[in-house]
C-alpha cells in the first residue's frame, strides 16, 4: 500500500516504523529538526513541509495514495488533512488521530473514516492483520449521535463462539445483524459468533473505539 503519514511525533514515527515493512510509506514533518532525526532513523521518505499544503501533498505523492492518516498534535490540522485527501484527491480512506476526544463525532460527521486516539489501534487497523474493510462506518446520522458501523471477525477476535448475550459492548450500543456465508441473521442472546462474520452494529459515534476494542480485540503498542 502506499501510505502517507503526516506528523513525525511519537505517534507518526511509530507508525512509520510498523508499516514501513511491505509498504511504501512517505512521511510529512513541518519541523526540519524532527524531519533530519526521523531520516536517520527509519527507511521511509521524509519530506518536509506542511501536510495541508496541497503542494506538499502532490510532492508526497497523494495521487497516488491508498491511505493518509493525519496524526499530527493538532486536531485541526489532522481534520484539514484529511479533509483535503478526500475532497480534493480522492483518497480512499483517511484516518486522523484525535486528540481530544470531544473532536472524534466532528471527525466522523466531516467524513474521516476512522478517527481514534490509540496509536496502535491506528496501526492495527491500516495493517493487513486487520483490514480497513475490518471496520468501516457505513453511515453516520447526521441529526444524530448514532452510527451504524460494520466489523468482520478476525481469528483473533475476542468474541469468537461466544453467545451474543454474553458480549460486553459499550453504552447504547447493540448488535443488530450477523452476516454469514452471504445469509443475514438477526442476533438473539443464544446466537453465537464465528470466525470471519461480518457484523452490523449500532453504536454512538463516541463509543465506536470501545466497539472496535469489545470485538476486534485489545490491542498494544510494538
Amino acid at each position: 500500500m502506499n501510505i502517507i503519514i503526516v506528523g513525525g511525533g511519537n505517534v507518526g514515527y511509530n507508525l512509520a516504523e510498523r508499516l514501513s515493512a511491505g509498504n511504501y510509506v512517505t512521511l510529512i514533518e513541518k519541523d526540519p529538526e524532527i524531519g533530519k532525526k526521523l531520516a536517520g532513523k527509519i527507511n521511509i521518505l521524509v519530506m518536509g513541509g506542511d501536510g495541508c499544503d496541497t503542494n506538499i501533498l502532490k510532492k508526497a505523492g497523494i495521487n497516488k495514495a491508498d491511505i493518509v492518516a493525519a496524526v499530527t498534535g493538532s486536531d485541526v490540522d489532522n481534520l484539514v488533512i484529511c479533509q483535503i485527501a478526500k475532497d480534493i484527491f480522492h483518497v480512499k480512506r483517511t484516518v486522523a488521530k484525535v486528540n481530544d476526544p470531544k473532536n472524534e463525532k466532528i471527525f466522523y460527521q466531516l467524513g474521516v473514516d476512522v478517527a481514534i486516539g490509540s496509536t496502535a489501534i491506528i496501526a492495527k487497523v491500516i495493517e493487513d492483520e486487520v483490514s480497513w474493510d475490518d471496520f468501516i462506518t457505513l453511515f453516520t446520522f447526521k441529526r444524530g449521535n448514532l452510527s451504524i458501523v460494520r466489523v468482520d471477525l478476525p481469528e483473533t477476535s475476542p468474541v469468537i463462539n461466544t453467545a451474543v448475550g454474553s458480549i460486553e459492548l459499550p453504552e447504547d450500543s447493540v448488535l443488530v445483524a450477523i452476516i454469514r456465508n452471504g445469509e443475514i441473521t438477526i442476533p438473539r442472546n443464544n446466537s453465537v459468533l464465528k470466525e470471519k462474520d461480518e457484523v452490523i452494529a449500532i453504536t454512538k459515534v463516541e463509543n465506536e473505539s470501545l466497539l472496535f476494542k469489545s470485538l476486534i480485540g485489545e490491542v498494544t503498542d510494538k
